[in-house]
């Protein structure tokens, strides 16, 4: 895995991944690939511009013939380029489906044609939808319950099926929800973070039940290079182990963070399609690659709220644009989602 192509790298995710994986010594060159939509800055690769090991490409992964000329330049691929979020899959659907549909056969085709060394496609557990008890192995039956999480799942079947059918060496990874510094502002942790250092209220949906894990990004980052290292082709592994907690506890150790009270917090009515509860056992990717979750819930939180504290820079034009994307689409102002 010396020449790594990272799609999304300039995301929330994978610019991590990417600042993780160039400072390892076996890595010669990482070439990051990213359209740079909204979600997507540059700027996130901080420090990894640094490195004389870093190329940035501005693409688009439905571009084929981009695709296939960097594919053929690289022994590995780490995909997190997606449309992520929730709420704008309600509108968007088609969006959805392209990008992370077509767009992740897009990869696969110019990775079969180049013959690839490993191909690890980056997912979520809202594949396997809600459980009202008990926890999702990656045996488990996907039952995706919104546009978003349907895409991700069509794509995770993809991926795995270009194993069986051409021998593109792809694995999958499943990871729970995801915080940690430079998420867009419309994700529930720094959408809330945000508002309460700026004074303003937040919402809950319906009762503040629903039931997520939360997972540092740098765990996953872990995960998902152990996978690139050593999964074994055609696996699923499944990557948890943060923290359980319903939405008003949530909102309860950020307002701590944040130093605020819960007169800061309404509830509004639940939105569509809102799984109440995820969970999903990463036994396997602990037991098979040595996966083991290090940060604390409580530091990891700090930690973020400190980066929002200190870098309004940041966020504070993502927060302006976000309210008047909501005002054209008429989105609810509380998410629930990754």
């Amino acid at each position: 895995m010396k020449h790594v192509l990272v799609t999304g790298g300039a995301g929330f995710i994978g610019s991590h991944f990417v600042k993780r994986i160039i400072q390892s010594v076996d890595i010669a060159t990482v070439t990051v690939l990213d359209s740079l939509t909204y979600a997507g800055h540059i700027e996130n690769l901080g420090t990894a511009f640094l490195s004389p090991k870093l190329t940035f490409v501005r693409g688009n992964i439905l571009d084929a013939e981009l695709v296939d000329d960097l594919v053929q330049r690289h022994t590995a691929v780490v995909h997190f380029a997606a449309e992520s979020h929730v709420d704008r899959s309600f509108s968007a659907a088609g969006a959805f489906l392209a990008t992370n549909v077509h767009g992740t056969q897009t990869l696969l085709d110019a990775s079969m044609r180049h013959s690839i060394e490993r191909f690890v496609h980056v997912s979520t557990d809202e594949v396997y939808g809600p459980l009202p008890e008990g926890t999702a192995t990656e045996e488990a039956p996907l039952r995706p319950s919104v546009p978003y999480a349907a895409s991700k799942a069509a794509s995770d079947l993809i991926a795995l099926s270009y194993f069986q059918t051409y021998g593109v060496p792809a694995c999958v990874t499943r990871s729970s929800n995801n915080y940690g510094p430079y998420q867009h502002p419309e994700k529930i942790i720094p959408l809330f973070v945000t508002r309460l250092l700026s004074g303003e209220p937040v919402t809950l949906h319906g009762r503040g039940e629903h039931v997520r894990n939360w997972l540092h990004v740098e765990d996953n980052c872990a995960g998902v290079e152990a996978v690139l290292r050593d999964g074994t082709p055609g696996e699923v592994y499944n990557l948890g182990g943060g923290t359980d907690l319903t939405g008003r506890e949530l909102t309860e150790h950020l307002l701590r963070t944040c130093g605020a009270t819960w007169d800061a917090v309404t509830y509004i009515p639940d939105r569509p399609a809102n799984d109440l509860r995820y969970s999903i056992d990463w036994s396997k990717a602990a037991g098979q690659l040595g996966y083991r979750p290090e940060r604390v819930l409580e530091d990891g939180l700090a930690e973020t709220a400190d980066w929002y504290r200190r870098n309004p820079d940041r966020w504070a034009p993502l927060m302006r644009n976000l309210k008047a994307d909501r005002s054209a689409h008429a989105m609810p102002v509380a998410l629930a989602g990754r």
